[in-house]
Order: C-alpha cells, then sequence, then structure tokens
C-alpha cells in the first residue's frame, strides 16, 4: 500500500514512517523543506510542502497520485514566525482532506490530540479541533487518534523535557499541574497500522491514553530511576516563576526555537492529559503499556544519560555563546575602543580603527546569528573561523598575549571547544 505521510520528521511521524516501512507499505513523506530529505531513508520519496500554505485542494492533488491512504501526523505548539497552528492543523489540513475526497483517497488516518473536544483553552488545541472537524465533514473513511502526551525511545519536545527535569540535581515539583495518563509511542504506531487495514473500521474517535493516571512528579521520578541517577529531590516552583519561565519560551520562539516549555505548555499540562483507554483497547486488541513496564523493558543507556544531563545544558550554551559575542562587540565599541584601536596598531595593522568597528560589527553579528534558529548553525561555524583568526593572527603578530596575565588567548580556547559542543548538539530532533 503506497501511503502519504505528513509531519514524517516529527516524533510520531518519523516513528510511524519506520513502522510503514516495516509493515512493507511505501511511504511518501511530506516534509516542510528539502534538507529533511536526509532523515527519512524509508521513504520511498519525499515532498517538499509546506502544509500552513498547502491550503487548497489543488496543492495536494499533485501528490495523491496512486496513494491508497493518508495518515496526517503533522503538528506545531504554538503559533510563533515559524509555525502556525491554524494552518497546520487546520486549513492544510482540510484542504488535504477535501484533496482526498476529489482523489478518491478513501482512508484518512488523524493525529490530533486528547482532550482537544473537552473545552480548549489553547490555539493548539482549537486548531487541532476544526481540523478534526474537517475531516469527519468529509464523505471519508476516516479514523481520528487523539494520543496523551506521548513518550518512548525517540524523545522530543514535553517527552524529551520529562527526561531533562528528571535528570536535574533538583526536580521542580509544580502544584497546579494535571494528571497524566502518558502512552508510547509504539503503541501509537500500531494503531496508526491497525487503521490502515483493509478491513479495519473507520469513523470513529479514539482516545489513546496510558493504563495509568500519573502526576508529574511521579513521571520524573519514573524517567529519574531508568536512568539510574538516584533519589530524587523536589524543590517547589512557585506559580509565578513557572509562567515567566513559560513566558521567556514565547519570547526565544520568536527567534525560531522551539522550547517545550512556552505558554501552550502551561495551559495545556494544568488541564492534564488523560482519557479512557477502554474503547481503544476493545476495538484494536492492543494493551497499552504502562511507563514504568516500558522503561523496564529497554534499560536506559550512557547515551540517554548524556542526552538527559545536556538536555537543559543546551540553550543555556547556546544563550552564553551568543551573549558572548555580542558584548565582546558591544565592549569593542564602546569602553574598550581604544584598548582595540591601540592592539591593532601593535599588530603593524593601517586603519585601525575601521578594523576594530569591522571585528566588533562581525562579533555582534554571530552574536544575534547564533541567538536565531535559522541560522545558528553557520553564525557557530563563522565564530569557530573567526576565533581561530584571532588566536591565529595573534600567535604570529602578538605573541605576548599568550603570557599576559588576563589569558585573552587561552579563554578563547574553551569558547572554541563550547562552541564545538554547541554544534554536536544543536539538533532538535
Amino acid at each position: 500500500m503506497r501511503v502519504l505521510l505528513t509531519g514524517a520528521t516529527g516524533l510520531i511521524g518519523g516513528a510511524v514512517l519506520a513502522g510503514l516501512h516495516g509493515d512493507g507499505h511505501e511511504a511518501v513523506a511530506v516534509v516542510r523543506g528539502t534538507g529533511a530529505t536526509a532523515q527519512l531513508p524509508e521513504a520511498a520519496r519525499c515532498v517538499a510542502l509546506d502544509i500552513a500554505e498547502a491550503t487548497s485542494p489543488g496543492d495536494w492533488l499533485p501528490h495523491l497520485t496512486d496513494i491508497v491512504a493518508v495518515v496526517n501526523c503533522a503538528g506545531v505548539l504554538q503559533d510563533s514566525p515559524r509555525d502556525s497552528t491554524a494552518g497546520v492543523h487546520t486549513d492544510g489540513a482540510a484542504a488535504l482532506f477535501a484533496a482526498c475526497e476529489q482523489a478518491g483517497v478513501r482512508r484518512v488516518v488523524q493525529i490530533s490530540a486528547i482532550g482537544v473536544d473537552r473545552g480548549a483553552a489553547t490555539a493548539f488545541a482549537r486548531s487541532k479541533l476544526a481540523g478534526d472537524e474537517a475531516l469527519t465533514a468529509r464523505n471519508l473513511e476516516w479514523v481520528i487518534l487523539r494520543p496523551s502526551v506521548v513518550v518512548g525511545r525517540r524523545a522530543y519536545g514535553g517527552s524529551a523535557l520529562f527526561r531533562g527535569l528528571a535528570a536535574s540535581p533538583l526536580l521542580p515539583r509544580v502544584a497546579d499541574t494535571g494528571p497524566l495518563q502518558v502512552v508510547q509511542l509504539d503503541d501509537v504506531v500500531r494503531t496508526v497500522l491497525f487503521f490502515l487495514k483493509p478491513d479495519a473500521p473507520s469513523r470513529i474517535v479514539l482516545d489513546l491514553a496510558g493504563p495509568e493516571r500519573l502526576s508529574l512528579d511521579e513521571v520524573l521520578i519514573a524517567y529519574r530511576r531508568w536512568l539510574g541517577l538516584g533519589e530524587a529531590r523536589f524543590v517547589t516552583v512557585p506559580g509565578w516563576l513557572v509562567g515567566a519561565t513559560c513566558r521567556l519560551g514565547d519570547l526565544i520562539g520568536l527567534l525560531g526555537w522551539r522550547p517545550p516549555l512556552r505558554s501552550t505548555t502551561r495551559l495545556e499540562s494544568m488541564r492534564g492529559a488523560v482519557g479512557d483507554p477502554v474503547p481503544w483497547m476493545r476495538l484494536t486488541g492492543i494493551e497499552p503499556q504502562s511507563l514504568r513496564a516500558a522503561l523496564a523493558a529497554e534499560p536506559a543507556s550512557v547515551q540517554e544519560r548524556w542526552f538527559a544531563r545536556l538536555y537543559l545544558v543546551k540553550p543555556l550554551a547556546l544563550a552564553m555563546l551568543a551573549l558572548y559575542w555580542v558584548a565582546t562587540g558591544l565592549v569593542a565599541l564602546g569602553p574598550g575602543w581604544e584598548d582595540a584601536v591601540g592592539l591593532i596598531q601593535e599588530a603593524g595593522f593601517s586603519a585601525a580603527a575601521a578594523l576594530a568597528a569591522a571585528g566588533a560589527t562581525a562579533d555582534i553579528a554571530i552574536g544575534v546569528g547564533i541567538a536565531v534558529r535559522r541560522t545558528a548553525k553557520p553564525a557557530l561555524r563563522a565564530a569557530l573561523a573567526l576565533s581561530i583568526a584571532y588566536v591565529t593572527l595573534a600567535t604570529f603578530l602578538l605573541p605576548g598575549l599568550w603570557t599576559d596575565p588576563l589569558g585573552p588567548l587561552m579563554k578563547v580556547l574553551p569558547i572554541l571547544v563550547l562552541t564545538l559542543v554547541a554544534l554536536a548538539v544543536l539538533d532538535d530532533r
């Protein structure tokens, strides 16, 4: 069977893609940009298409030739310059469903979210619900799956945040967080494959929820034990601090990053993520795994511990590098101007003032580039190149800087290493 899969680079979509391949299906993977195709070796072919901009059935019809079924795993947490909840969950999805009806593609499996039909309080939930309604209005064999918080060996977003928080020396306790029935990624994939069978039922909506209700404390304790990090020590985090952190996440989102802690996370976590798994279990015969059982089945490796410990360090490293380069440039243009010009003159260059201004401007540009998601990688590479150039030139022209008590050149070396670390962990998924 040839299946069109949207959201193929996401947490759920990537796992579904592997499941389709393992079940012998051909997949046509829809990705936002051509750069993602290298991540999708299982796909029969890839289609570069921004779902938020594909809001007409005509945008989809050319890609539905010979397609037997569609699985829509596309999703974004919150609106930002990079993402549109309405565009992805509602407008683009509705156009896809209309195109399926026109092209005669009968089977559509939609990945929604648990609780969106119970008082949607966020743009994420409202747009997901609107997308579900657009699908149910079509004359199709539709299936809407509404998973709770999805966790598994693959990690992204909230599931990655659980690991990062669990690896912290002090675990946060947030009083008004609702209960969670986390569901395993493997169980979600098995469910999607079940509904792709020719004789599978359709025109149904199912909650995919784990077998137990857990508090956030219990989830973090389970992950900490899995990581082998000893007893958990909790510290109560006041609501105002959680809110401030989420608002900071919103600001970071304006730079193109997708931090898991944003206003949507806060509102959705207060509501919790629970549902009744019994209809799902009865219909499919799938017995959802508990969190503890799933973790026990796959012991944590040293790589898992690295990921968990680096998860919260990564944004700090990027923020410090951005601040370092911006601050270096501003100091050179401000209180350190005379010293900067003097060093360049001492090195034997003419037009010292122009060179000092150019160097400071380059530093600031690199810092701003690191702060913006789209330009972070080239900016980090530029930081490496410029740092090496500074050290090389100074070694030949101002070797005395190596023996300076303040170590201006010595301090560049750890910055180089930190930049290499930032490049190594830059990818989100």
